[in-house]
């Protein structure tokens, strides 16, 4: 009987090196196929995901600008109107008081108040002295009984006595004027064309001492009568 060995141990001596031939092979494909892929520009999966900021990296997040988040402008609470004052109302002014009479008021410098005789024919000759261009105005009309004795007591003041004021003012009772029936006329450019040409309208001069006073005394177109050299109290 032959006491060698069979050839077991030289295979397992072969296989051993086979084995680790295959695995330095093995290692180097695979580090062969590593450098490939970076070669080629394939990266690993751990390459692809997002870099998130720790403790050590910097933090890349960018901050709002003013450009990129819209200013809203400040807001201001509006000032509340004020309520509108009614405005203070305006005293009325004073207006001239006319005279009253039975007739009703009326105001003594123009037509009423006066006679429908003596208003009629005096308007016709203020109309035809505009006309030749001259001005008759109304100083003096209808009056009250009042103002002719406020008038009369001024006038006896004035010439010192009763009977020398009754020549140029007579007494309510007596007067013209109080009855609507005379007129004092002014300028005295306008008193005498009246003068001369009242006669046409029926309206006369009636005093030598009163250039001023008119009285309806004739029918429209006849002469005048004379002249009275003042007032008296008849």
């Amino acid at each position: 009987m032959n006491n060698e060995e069979p050839p077991r141990r030289s295979l397992s001596v072969r296989g051993r090196l086979l084995s680790v031939t295959g695995i330095a092979v093995l290692a180097s494909l695979l580090v062969w196929h590593g450098q490939l892929a970076d070669f080629l520009g394939f990266g690993s999966p751990g390459d692809k995901a997002p870099v998130v900021a720790g403790a050590g990296a910097p933090d890349t997040t960018a901050l709002p600008t003013e450009g990129d988040v819209p200013v809203s402008e400040p807001t201001s609470t509006p000032t509340p109107r004020p309520k509108p004052t009614k405005p203070p109302k305006k005293k009325p002014k004073p207006t001239k008081s006319p005279t009253t009479s039975q007739n009703g008021p009326y105001d003594e410098e123009s037509t009423e108040g006066m006679s429908p005789k003596l208003r009629s024919r005096l308007l016709k000759a203020m109309a035809a002295a505009k006309a030749d261009g001259v001005t008759l105005r109304i100083n003096s009309g209808r009056r009250s009984a009042a103002k002719q004795r406020r008038l009369l007591d001024e006038a006896i003041v004035k010439y010192g006595s009763y009977k020398a004021a009754i020549r140029w003012v007579l007494p309510p009772e007596f007067s013209e004027h109080v009855k609507g029936r005379a007129v004092d006329i002014t300028p005295a450019a306008g008193a005498k064309w009246l003068e001369l040409n009242g006669y046409r309208y029926g309206i006369c001069r009636r005093y030598d001492n009163e250039p001023w006073h008119f009285e309806a005394l004739t029918t429209p177109g006849r002469k005048c009568p004379a002249r009275e050299p003042y007032a008296l109290a008849k």
